[in-house]
């Protein structure tokens, strides 16, 4: 199941389930010239963080393979938060995403209805332009 889950890190990368979250500065730090005081609050975006050019080559791309061997640096995929405030889901939510996807693999044919619309982002949450509409037809046993 290691491509499986490669799959599905690579599809929350792209479309992370928290686009964005907050987070308390802690130490005082120079960011692009500016001095962030402490306890002030950072809005930190996944979003932006998992399209970074500088870890995820070509991040528009779909590429399972970016997960293989030690995968990206730490802090870099966070589709669950990271740290004490990760989100205590996460490892039940895996389970549920690798076992959806054995079901639709092996159980059923997917096939396009309509053409597919580039993705657009409303409030940083993906939305398609129009509808995709799919075929689910049973694989013929």
């Amino acid at each position: 199941m290691k491509f499986s889950w490669n799959v599905v890190r690579e599809s929350l990368r792209l479309s992370s389930p928290t686009q964005e979250t907050f987070r308390e500065v802690t130490n005082d730090f120079t960011f692009a010239g500016y001095t962030i005081p402490k306890g002030w609050k950072a809005l930190w975006s996944m979003h932006s963080t998992h399209k970074n050019p500088e870890y995820f080559p070509n991040p528009e791309e779909f590429d399972p393979s970016r997960f293989e061997g030690s995968g990206p640096p730490s802090y870099t995929f966070t589709p669950f938060g990271g740290g004490p405030r990760m989100c205590p889901g996460r490892e039940y939510a895996r389970l549920a995403m690798l076992v959806f996807l054995h079901n639709i693999v092996t159980k059923f044919k997917l096939e396009k209805a309509s053409k597919w619309h580039n993705t657009t982002y409303r409030s940083m949450s993906p939305a398609s332009k129009a509808a995709l509409k799919v075929r689910v037809r049973p694989h013929a046993k």
